[in-house]
């Protein structure tokens, strides 16, 4: 009985470990693929910024997307093959940062199933409003 419940804690501890040890790899992903233009948190000299920060892409894409998986798969097509037409973000973002170039020679399509599952698991934050236009619909 010992034994089973030995591998019953071992198999517990590496379960979580590896739940641990994706999340870390994902945002590590991110933080290497993504984060030259799309920060975590709200910028602080906006003057500076090269593309729309995170919980905003994320508040737009849960709002459009909120299942995780239709989520993921609208992320992983727009990343490797963005159009107007697909884009979901306010036409504004668009104009004032441009389209987002395809990130096929950057990203495999695992890495980026990867990211965009940690994105939509972390973000945005609990009780994160949008700025502005009228929408102030929180987002969980």
């Amino acid at each position: 009985m010992k034994f089973n419940t030995r591998l019953l804690t071992l198999g517990v501890v590496l379960t979580f470990s590896s739940s641990a040890i994706a999340n870390e790899t994902a945002e590590s992903l991110f933080d290497t693929k993504c984060s030259i233009c799309h920060s975590k948190s709200r910028p602080s000299d906006m003057s500076k910024v090269l593309a729309p920060a995170l919980m905003g892409i994320m508040r737009h894409i849960k709002m459009s997307y909120p299942k995780k998986d239709d989520a993921v798969k609208f992320m992983v097509d727009y990343v490797l093959e963005p159009s107007k037409e697909k884009a979901i973000c306010m036409p504004q973002k668009i104009e004032k940062f441009g389209l987002m170039p395809s990130q096929k020679e950057n990203v495999s399509k695992d890495e980026l199933t990867q990211i965009s599952s940690w994105m939509f698991d972390n973000f945005p934050s609990t009780n994160f409003r949008g700025m502005g236009h009228g929408n102030n619909k929180v987002i969980r």
